[in-house]
């Protein structure tokens, strides 16, 4: 999404992508876990010191190649022909290209169902859309509109019956149903972002977001141009939004990202524009958001813009992506969840690191790397949560997303 001060706008990148090397957004969410990391830029010390032992990630360890899909631009100079497929060692971490689903326009962040059957992508375009991919055959399902311009974020609601999606454009967010199929219906809801008034620097809302919370109680957006996080109820017979409570960061924050905590108490907000994050509690009850102080990324006074947060399972992590300091910040999670220590921060290798996700079994992080047209891939110590690289970075068209499953 776009920064308030002009290189990494959004705004005038939505229906012009031909140069879009810099535009912005993230991707929905080898073994042989080691201590060593890679070399760190370690915030104040020459060396950060690591938490207690973590417990590991309760998913089974995968065996055997595991798909990984990757996300584009199409209409970008040196972009991709459609999703990106490929297949991941979950032992070395080593990427292999297989090929590429046609037909879906600027598919810059996927999204899996649940029953693991079908893939979602936006169509990041002036007239927004969002699209289905039965994995089986790579069918494409068909498409429908979001009703918004510039769809930069999308996910399934957790009973696998209704897509979310924000439009970064138009500052709305969108609700369709899914059938048993795994296909779109019509856009049963949109909500544009009206109040409060733009933040400093903005032109208008630009939702950036759209989730559900652990509990699946409540839907969250996160919008940018607003500095607010909206709090939805969701009726899951019909499809409709209803807001429920409004969250605000200090002007000219820019948020971006929110990721929960897995104990559902706290989460953790990405704050673009101003360069930092902060911890934030939630109300399971009400879905009320309260958004904490304002806290450092470890990058330093450069430039920087953060992309997005990541949790380790156990809750006893967080790394966030760095656009511009080009590097991974490790944080240990500490207090079950309501605080975040700053650790360190780590290369990325590669440029402007727009998305990360984890593998399913949590050892490996995978980071999409816009500028440098490549994956990066670590494996993650599940005793420290230190980083260590995974051989070279993949080499992917205007990497912007990447899902391995």
């Amino acid at each position: 999404m776009g920064s308030a001060n002009g290189g990494c706008s959004r705004r005038g990148f939505v229906g012009v992508l031909a140069g879009a090397a810099s535009g912005l957004v993230g991707c929905s969410t080898s073994s042989g876990s080691s201590s060593a990391s890679v070399p760190s830029r370690t915030p104040g010390s020459p060396a950060a010191a690591s938490p207690s032992p973590a417990k590991t990630p309760s998913a089974p360890a995968p065996t055997g190649p595991r798909p990984l899909y990757l996300g584009t631009y199409t209409s970008a100079e040196g972009g991709g022909n459609g999703i990106g497929v490929a297949r991941y060692d979950p032992d070395s971490g080593r990427i292999t290209g297989t090929g590429t689903i046609a037909g879906v326009t600027n598919p810059s962040y996927l999204a899996l169902h649940p029953d693991g059957r079908t893939l979602y992508a936006v169509a990041e375009q002036d007239t927004g859309a969002v699209t289905a991919v039965r994995l089986a055959d790579r069918k494409v399902l068909g498409s429908r509109g979001t009703g918004g311009a510039g769809p930069c974020h999308l996910s399934v609601h957790p009973g696998g019956r209704w897509l979310l999606s924000a439009n970064y454009g138009s500052g709305s967010v969108a609700v369709h149903p899914i059938d048993s199929s795994g296909a779109l219906g019509e856009r049963r809801d949109t909500v544009t972002h009206s109040s409060p008034a733009p933040g400093p620097g903005q032109d208008g809302p630009h939702a950036h977001q759209f989730l559900t919370s652990p509990d699946g109680g409540h839907v969250l957006a996160v919008d940018l141009g607003t500095d607010t996080v909206y709090s939805y109820r969701l009726n899951e017979r019909t499809g409709a939004l209803t807001e429920v409570s409004q969250a605000h960061t200090r002007a000219g924050a820019g948020p971006r990202h929110l990721t929960f905590h897995p104990g559902g108490r706290y989460a953790y907000l990405a704050n673009e524009a101003d360069n930092t994050v902060a911890v934030c509690a939630y109300d399971r009850k009400t879905g009320r958001l309260s958004v904490g102080a304002a806290q450092s990324t470890g990058t330093g006074s450069g430039t920087n813009y953060p992309a997005q947060l990541l949790v380790t399972a156990n809750g006893s992590y967080a790394y966030l992506a760095n656009r511009g300091h080009n590097s991974l910040t490790r944080y240990a999670v500490e207090a079950d969840g309501a605080r975040l220590r700053l650790l360190d921060t780590v290369p990325v290798n590669g440029d402007f690191p727009r998305q990360i996700a984890f593998s399913p079994d949590g050892t490996l992080l995978f980071a999409a790397n816009q500028r440098s047209s490549s994956v990066s891939v670590f494996h993650v110590n599940t005793a420290n949560g230190g980083l260590r690289a995974a051989g070279r970075p993949f080499a992917s068209p205007v990497a912007v997303c990447a899902l391995p499953l």
